[in-house]
């Protein structure tokens, strides 16, 4: 594939990052250690959490998030229990709860803002719904003002897949923390990279128990010496060695991995601003648009990329932009996985209804729609360009 003139995502590392991973590498310790306890520390700070939990992905992140709330003390989510996602995500905001033997009840998405329709979402909630799965969805935070008060109503738990929305704001609050617990994802083209990695914040403590544990294939040694899973620990480090207390995973992330957050972590004021100043002069040109629509904000987005959906097909079909696209030299994706249940996975979902329904809003998105990069630098040169699109494609 030819490098693109305007590619989706570039690295936010300089010599920092490098000689961070020297040192690891001079160190010779390079499982998960001091480092990575240390990133955790540092990223709990900076987004306003209790606590955090690194691991190898966002995608572990998000099945860590699941797989722990089974064994919390008062089991809020059991197997068979409905959740309910948005029909627009990517595909590990899902495959956790087909894994862990949950029943999936999917809504549409509102057309502007692009995240669960809030409206169709209460009246989704039924009587074995335990579980709100929410997503954050590129940069763009859900109105968890409103979604909280509909939790509340009917005693149902919220999680949220924040992979692609580190940074986002609203009301002064970070998304990632409005639920019982949030991921993030540090994938190369997301806004802080360590390569691959993640993390899981919470603030509540027997929760950040469980979830040291899952992590490290379910046993006690990853635990404080008093604890909410397995109590008090022996004095004796031998019989904590390999006492396993919970079904766990590894999903452990390397001390290259930490070492890399560290450095990453002091730059994300940075880097979210710069998005920020990009989404703002994109939101003017997409003024200008007239058969293309752009992504609605809501609070303070993080612009994990920009969104494109083609109103007017007849005038403007998505065929005809992404000609205009590859000529200009942008490089651009679906929006994440559009409609996901139109894709031949689902055959194996658990679904909470017994035929999977119609998402139009989620539909239109999955054949108009795409989304091209933005960055933590100036892109001036980018939107210059993109501001001729419409004009270039039309004629």
């Amino acid at each position: 594939m030819n490098e693109k003139k305007y590619p989706l995502a570039t690295t936010t590392w300089d010599e920092r990052e490098f000689d961070s991973m020297q040192e690891v590498i001079l160190s010779g310790c390079f499982t998960m250690g001091d480092r990575v306890k240390q990133a955790e520390l540092r990223f709990a700070d900076i987004v306003g959490s209790r606590y955090s939990v690194m691991v190898n992905s966002g995608s572990s992140a998000n099945l860590l998030m699941v797989a722990s709330l089974f064994f919390l003390s008062d089991k809020p989510l059991c197997r068979g229990d409905v959740v309910i996602v948005p029909a627009v995500s990517w595909s590990t905001t899902y495959a956790p709860l087909q894994q862990l033997g949950l029943k999936v009840r999917f809504v549409d998405i509102d057309p502007k803002t692009m995240n669960i329709d809030l409206v169709q979402l209460e009246s989704a909630v039924c009587e074995n719904t335990r579980l709100i799965f929410s997503v954050n969805l590129l940069g763009n935070p859900v109105n968890y003002l409103a979604l909280n008060e509909i939790a509340s109503r009917h005693s149902v738990l919220v999680l949220e897949d924040n992979c692609e929305s580190l940074g986002a704001r609203l009301d002064g609050q970070w998304a990632g923390t409005f639920g019982i617990a949030g991921s993030f994802s540090s994938f190369f083209s997301h806004h802080i990279s360590t390569m691959e990695g993640g993390f899981v914040v919470t603030d509540n403590e027997e929760l950040y128990h469980v979830m040291l544990s899952v992590r490290e294939h379910g046993w006690t040694r990853c635990l404080p010496e008093q604890n909410q899973v397995s109590g008090a620990k022996s004095w004796d480090w031998f019989e904590e060695s390999f006492r396993f207390v919970l079904p766990g995973f590894n999903l452990r992330p390397l001390e290259l991995s930490g070492a890399l957050a560290i450095e990453q972590i002091k730059k994300i004021p940075n880097l979210i601003q710069g998005r920020r100043d990009n989404g703002r002069r994109f939101q003017e040109i997409a003024m200008g648009f007239k058969s293309l629509s752009i992504q609605e904000e809501t609070g303070e987005s993080s612009w994990f990329g920009f969104a494109l959906v083609c109103r007017d097909v007849e005038v403007l079909p998505r065929s005809r932009l992404r000609k205009t696209l590859d000529r200009l030299g942008f490089e651009y994706r679906p929006i994440v996985a559009g409609n996901f249940t139109r894709n031949p996975v689902i055959k194996w979902f658990d679904l909470a209804d017994h035929e999977v329904g119609t998402f139009p809003n989620a539909d239109d998105i999955h054949d108009h729609g795409l989304f091209i990069g933005n960055h933590h630098y100036s892109v001036n040169e980018t939107l210059d360009a993109l501001s001729r699109v419409e004009e270039l494609a039309i004629d």
